[in-house]
């Protein structure tokens, strides 16, 4: 573990051509400016994920703080990344909480942390190799695309009048949240543009404050300093299948992070894929524990080193202490749940939408040849499922679309693979190594 950063250059400027490296630094006021812009960065998509789910936003933040310094220590400050809240969570949370309350919600994002954590060890040990071949990119994709879109329902629902726990009107607000996103992405360059999401939730709230749609009153009640509220898990086995196949996903995000800051700085990281996967997946378990979403790297904040190319992870424990300062406010807490659920279907919509096209991009990215049965067949059922949100019930146990349609693109895939090679109809498609992952929503 090295702690002692050293200085890159003259810690006051990026040369042309040149990146500052994880185990470097610019000068410490530099650096805690750049600390700061990742909270910015990553605040946005964070705060979604409990707004959208009903989980307290100061709980989550809290424990995306402690898992980041977790991250860092795991990774040996060689790895750049914070950890912010999971989009992939929201779908199953959503059904956990319906038929069993927030306990049982917060269960299954324990189970999935230990699941990943156990994934994590196995390749830490064995090498990755087993991934590639167990979850090639057409199997990877269709999961991520069903998880998306198997959302679709919860952003109509936020932006109807009914599904806007009855403020009328409110559709107009998700329309400019929407026209803020696209018109930022666009006309903005650099780290703004990047924060698109950020801007239109922004633009959105002061729309819905001008049609009198925040609530203040609770800013007043929360104290200005407390500690977060808790909530103790309950372990249901009618909802563990529903966070199971968000393991997958938080696979292909860690992966392709390590891969991306890999391919930027110009390093071999290969080497502490096991470990990132280890650290989100012990992240996830602590937020599980205690009350908060599961976590992820977050593409959000490589756009930021993309933007500075700095890559020191001096800066994001700049981010890790900030956001920690700040989730031990509840007036802070209480600020980011006045966001009105216009604002919020308007960015969901976005959001789902870039989630759901993200698998598309595995898709491309891997050159994967849909004019091949044993690549198309299993994905288009798998889609079907996870956007139409098959339901099946086998005693306690209930699965739904994305259990289903995960456990249909892996079984079908495989199946067909095993039969067209015995009957001797196969016709192998190559498959690409590497699976892009991460939470790209933003950037």
């Amino acid at each position: 573990m090295a702690f002692g950063w050293q200085l890159h250059g003259d810690g006051r400027d990026v040369p042309p051509g040149e990146v500052v490296a994880p185990g470097e630094r610019l000068t410490w006021p530099r650096t805690i400016g750049i600390g700061m812009q990742h909270v910015i960065a990553m605040s946005g998509a964070t705060f979604l994920v409990p707004l959208i789910t009903g989980f307290p936003p100061q709980t989550t933040l809290f424990f995306s703080a402690v898992g980041t310094i977790g991250f860092l220590l795991l990774t040996r400050n060689r790895l750049p990344s914070y950890l912010g809240s999971s989009f992939a969570f929201i779908a199953p949370i959503a059904a956990a909480k319906t038929s069993g309350g927030m306990g049982a919600a917060v269960g299954g994002v324990l189970v999935a942390g230990l699941a990943l954590a156990l994934v994590g060890l196995i390749v830490q040990v064995a090498g990755s190799r087993w991934i590639d071949v167990t979850m090639p990119p057409v199997v990877t994709g269709t999961i991520v695309a069903l998880i998306g879109f198997n959302l679709a329902p919860a952003a109509w629902g936020s932006c109807t009048d009914t599904g806007c726990s009855g403020v009328r009107g409110a559709p107009v607000t998700a329309i400019a949240t929407i026209a803020a996103i696209v018109l930022s992405t666009v006309l903005f360059r650099g780290l703004l543009g990047r924060l698109s999401v950020l801007v239109g939730v922004l633009v959105g709230y002061a729309v819905a404050a001008l049609r009198g749609e925040v609530d203040y009153s609770a800013i007043a009640a929360a104290p200005l300093v407390g500690l977060p509220t808790f909530t103790t898990p309950t372990l249901s086995l009618s909802v563990l299948g529903l966070f199971l196949p968000v393991v997958v996903v938080l696979v292909a995000e860690n992966i392709g992070h390590v891969k991306s800051v890999a391919a930027m700085t110009g390093t071999d990281l290969d080497p502490l894929t096991g470990r990132a996967l280890l650290a989100d997946g012990l992240a996830t378990t602590l937020a599980g524990l205690g009350g908060g979403s599961g976590t992820t790297t977050y593409a959000e904040n490589i756009g930021v080193m993309a933007a500075s190319r700095v890559y020191s992870t001096a800066a994001y424990w700049v981010a890790a202490l900030t956001a920690l300062v700040l989730s031990m406010s509840p007036r802070f807490g209480a600020v980011i749940g006045t966001i009105p659920a216009g604002v919020l279907g308007g960015a969901g919509t976005v959001l789902y939408g870039m989630i759901g096209l993200l698998g598309a991009r595995i898709w491309v990215q891997n050159k994967v040849d849909f004019s091949h049965p044993t690549n198309l067949i299993p994905a288009a059922i798998a889609l079907i499922i996870g956007v139409a949100n098959y339901t099946w019930t086998v005693g306690e146990l209930q699965f739904q679309g994305i259990a289903l349609g995960t456990a249909a693109a892996i079984g079908i895939y495989h199946l067909m693979r095993v039969v067209a090679r015995w009957r001797g109809t196969s016709l192998e498609p190559a498959t690409p190594a590497s699976v892009p992952g991460g939470d790209e929503l933003v950037s």
